[in-house]
């Protein structure tokens, strides 16, 4: 028990800013799964979108691809924006913009049309993603911020395995004879109200100082990662030309000269787009290559998967939508117990996530060996697969971040937040490499399914390339150890933290607009 007249100050002690308004965690959380639900929902509606538009099949490969590479790349720059003209206003200009790309690519009348829709949907997504982290770290102080991060986990999470069910309820319902494009105009009414919302309700925050804008290092990084992806887009249909092959060799080379370019800003004393001392931390780098084939893998799963089941099982969008619900009823069940596993095992929680993952992909691969073995053979495939990826995606993120300084974490959640749209840009790129050419060498009704057991081979040996790559993670006796690193995940036996009300700290203010003091709030040096 204190007393605080023992306290020797003139005044007694001022009460601690109020927490943040009970709409902020709904309102971030809505931007997160919009972003996740519309790179996911169209899968499912793959088929109809190529009836209807006359699509090639680059083209559909580009549809799906083009949203995750606009994201991935937008990021640095909606960060910095972010920075420099405050949160909550580049997030509810976000939710607009893609409210009105949505439309547009609702309304799209040919495949080239749709695939612009697309890139402005996810240079919107990009200015909404690094707000979101900005947001819940000015906001929310000790367990109320690990429970909000776990919670804009699960949101991505949930919206990448519901978002073919989503889709095929939509297409299914045909609601006033929209088919497939429901997928995009459903985002309208949720868009808008998230961006009244948000304009209203959230706390502004800015980067102390007046950082500026890095023009160079955005437009290196941006035509590095445009360089390794489109070609594997492109190619296959073009034919390969010389730009496909010329492009991926300049990727590095832009990457080499893009950290070159941070180093000499920071060394001039601005305010570089990346802070490079994370990629010091092995367990960060590590962590960041994990993140990325990690969504990869899923990315190229979730696509090939619902391709197989319309074109190959001839099913209808609500029941491929039904059958990747199993998918989530096992990614929700794990995803439950996935934070308090980590805490006991750490690591080795999303070993074991992989472990599941490989043991469905196998039955997988056993349930479509046979042409007539009903769909709902699946079935335990999917459920293990699905419990496999809710044990691995939430660990993963905590377990990496949780070795990043405090003042460092906003650009860490960038750079890693980049790696997942990253990763799920070169997955569909890639895995529709394969896709295709086993189906054009493959003659006959048995060529989707063939195509399909073939990527489902390319899925496993990622799944096993994760589970190489989580063993450079620090395990518990390495974090135990540390003397001046971070605490570790709340709920592990060791080093608990106090308990806390999750409101903010004295020194930041009730609306936000300074940062927590030891933390972060730079998220605009987001990737």
């Amino acid at each position: 028990m204190t007393d605080s007249t023992t306290v020797p100050t003139a005044a007694p002690p001022a009460a601690g800013p109020p927490g943040p308004h009970r709409a902020t965690l709904p309102i971030v959380l809505t931007g997160v799964f919009l972003g996740g639900l519309d790179f996911f929902i169209v899968n499912v509606a793959v088929p109809a979108v190529q009836r209807d538009l006359h699509a090639t099949d680059a083209q559909i490969q580009l549809m799906v691809a083009a949203y995750a590479l606009t994201y991935g790349v937008g990021l640095i720059t909606g960060g910095r924006l972010g920075d420099l003209y405050g949160r909550r206003r580049i997030l509810a200009l976000g939710m607009a913009l893609f409210t009105a790309a949505s439309a547009a690519a609702g309304a799209a009348p040919t495949a080239d049309l749709l695939i612009a829709g697309r890139v402005l949907q996810g240079a919107a997504a990009a200015l909404m993603a690094p707000q979101v982290l900005g947001i819940i770290t000015t906001s929310y102080q000790g367990p109320a911020r690990t429970r909000a991060v776990g919670w804009y986990a699960a949101a991505s999470g949930i919206a990448a395995v519901f978002g073919q069910l989503i889709g095929g309820v939509l297409i299914r319902a045909d609601l006033f004879g929209l088919g497939w494009r429901a997928c995009f105009l459903v985002n309208l009414p949720i868009g808008l109200a998230a961006a009244t919302a948000a304009a209203r309700l959230l706390p502004e925050s800015k980067a102390p100082g007046r950082p500026r804008l890095d023009l160079t290092g955005l437009a290196l990084a941006t035509a590095a990662l445009t360089a390794l992806c489109l070609p594997l887009i492109e190619g296959r249909e073009q034919g390969w030309p010389l730009w496909t092959r010329l492009l991926p060799v300049a990727a590095p080379l832009l990457l080499a000269a893009f950290t070159l370019q941070q180093r000499r800003l920071r060394r001039r004393g601005g305010t570089p787009s990346v802070d490079l001392a994370l990629f010091r931390e092995r367990a960060f780098t590590a962590g960041l290559a994990a993140q990325l084939v990690f969504w990869a893998s899923m990315a190229s799963y979730f696509l090939v998967f619902a391709l197989y089941l319309q074109q190959g099982r001839h099913l209808t969008p609500i029941a491929s939508g039904l059958v990747f619900s199993a998918l989530g009823a096992g990614y929700v069940a794990a995803s439950a117990t996935a934070r308090h596993l980590a805490a006991r095992i750490g690591r080795h929680a999303i070993t074991a996530g992989c472990a599941l993952r490989a043991a469905g992909l196998l039955l997988e691969l056993w349930a479509v060996a046979g042409d007539g073995r009903s769909p709902g053979w699946l079935l335990p495939g999917l459920l293990l697969d699905g419990a496999g990826m809710g044990l691995s995606f939430a660990p993963l993120t905590a377990t990496v971040l949780a070795r990043v300084p405090a003042a460092s974490a906003g650009s860490a959640g960038g750079v890693l937040t980049t790696g997942l749209q990253v990763g799920n840009a070169l997955g569909v790129a890639l895995i529709g490499l394969v896709f295709y050419r086993v189906l054009a060498d493959t003659p006959g009704p048995g060529a989707v399914p063939a195509a399909f057991r073939a990527c489902l081979w390319c899925v496993l040996a990622a799944t096993g390339l994760l589970a190489l790559i989580v063993q450079a993670l620090p395990g518990r006796r390495a974090e135990r150890r540390r003397p001046d690193g971070p605490p570790p995940l709340p709920g592990a036996r060791y080093g608990r933290p106090p308990r806390s009300s999750g409101m903010r700290s004295p020194a930041s203010t009730a609306a936000g607009r300074r940062f927590p003091a030891g933390g972060s709030g730079q998220v605009a040096r987001s990737v």
